[in-house]
């Protein structure tokens, strides 16, 4: 008896040609962003040869890239041969409120394209491969060897932590809430965020040294915020030498497990019984945003070998440390808060 493979449908084919063409459409993304294509475009129709004037290209190569770009949604095409923003490609300026420059620029950054390629060595070992390829850890050679890479990623971390600060800030209660302690918050937008919602709130703010001397100016001496603020040179994994009425882990706890776990517990050693702790993270599951952070998951998996959470691995590993989840909600598209106690 013979057997006939099942057909597949044109869109399908056509479908996957589209995603093994993916690469084109990041580095698309990228070189508008590094050329600052949106900042070039006004509000007002313009053409290839007026844009190309302004940003010193060959036109009929960006026409290309705009005809390429277009088909994603990024920029439109006139009637009479003229572009035009759409939602997407404002996003692209740089003076945009919710700019995504320097996120696009920072998930394309030059050492992606060579660990990219790597994807099915660290699926098979369960290893990140930068070591390999670059013969250092990923933070290690980003700061020593990156300069403008780390450059980048600064940016796109504090882009990133503003946009979401104001989200978190309109989001939380802190009815009851006197204290708060920012653990890893980087320049400590968030905690600026809920000083400046909550007059009388006073916080501390936990991060690496170089960190926390670059923090917010709002924060630092001189700062409006400053009298409310306790800045705290340390690591989270070493120690957490504050007490408050709540605890706010933000996007920390993805490196692996076992630094995670020991988070978690330095909060639990430190705090009272009862005492509110909140962590936000990005999830592989129950999440609109599942193409983005399922891609971050995997990146993480190959920079440093991390992982990005779902909520039973993170519930998982919050009650090990000895945290009572009470809640979890969605803060925007693209964090959860997991809003837990210390046990008794």
């Amino acid at each position: 008896m013979t057997t006939t493979a099942p057909s597949t449908t044109p869109h399908a084919a056509m479908r996957l040609r589209e995603l093994v063409f993916g690469a084109a459409c990041a580095a698309a993304v990228r070189a508008a962003a590094r050329l600052r294509l949106a900042d070039a475009l006004g509000e007002t129709p313009t053409t290839v040869d007026e844009l190309a004037a302004a940003l010193g290209t060959e036109s009929q190569s960006l026409r290309r890239l705009l005809r390429a770009l277009a088909c994603y949604g990024l920029f439109a095409e006139t009637e009479d041969d003229r572009y035009v923003h759409t939602d997407m490609s404002r996003l692209l300026r740089e003076d945009a409120p919710n700019s995504l420059r320097y996120i696009s620029l920072w998930c394309t950054e030059p050492w992606t394209w060579q660990a990219w390629p790597r994807l099915d060595e660290a699926i098979r070992s369960g290893k990140n491969v930068f070591s390999d390829l670059f013969g250092k850890s990923f933070f290690e050679y980003l700061h020593s060897d990156a300069g403008e890479s780390a450059q980048v990623f600064d940016q796109a971390m504090t882009h990133s932590s503003r946009q979401s600060a104001q989200d978190l800030a309109e989001f939380v209660d802190l009815t009851g809430v006197s204290t708060v302690a920012d653990i890893g918050g980087g320049q400590g937008l968030v905690l600026a965020s809920l000083l400046e919602k909550y007059p009388t709130l006073h916080g501390a703010l936990l991060d690496l040294p170089t960190v926390v001397a670059n923090a917010d100016p709002r924060l630092l001496e001189g700062g409006p915020l400053a009298r409310r603020v306790r800045l705290i040179p340390g690591d989270c994994r070493s120690g957490i030498p504050v007490q408050a009425d709540l605890y706010i882990i933000k996007n920390i706890l993805e490196w692996d497990d076992e630094s995670t776990r020991t988070t978690l517990r330095n909060v639990v050693e430190v705090a009272r019984p009862g005492t509110r702790v909140l962590v936000i993270e990005n999830l592989i599951d129950d999440s609109p945003s599942m193409r983005f952070t399922t891609a971050m998951d995997l990146l993480l998996l190959l920079n440093v070998g991390g992982a990005k959470h779902s909520k039973e691995s993170l519930v998982a590993l919050m009650t090990e440390a000895g945290l009572a989840v009470r809640d979890i909600r969605p803060v925007n598209g693209y964090l959860h808060a997991f809003d837990a106690v210390v046990k008794g």
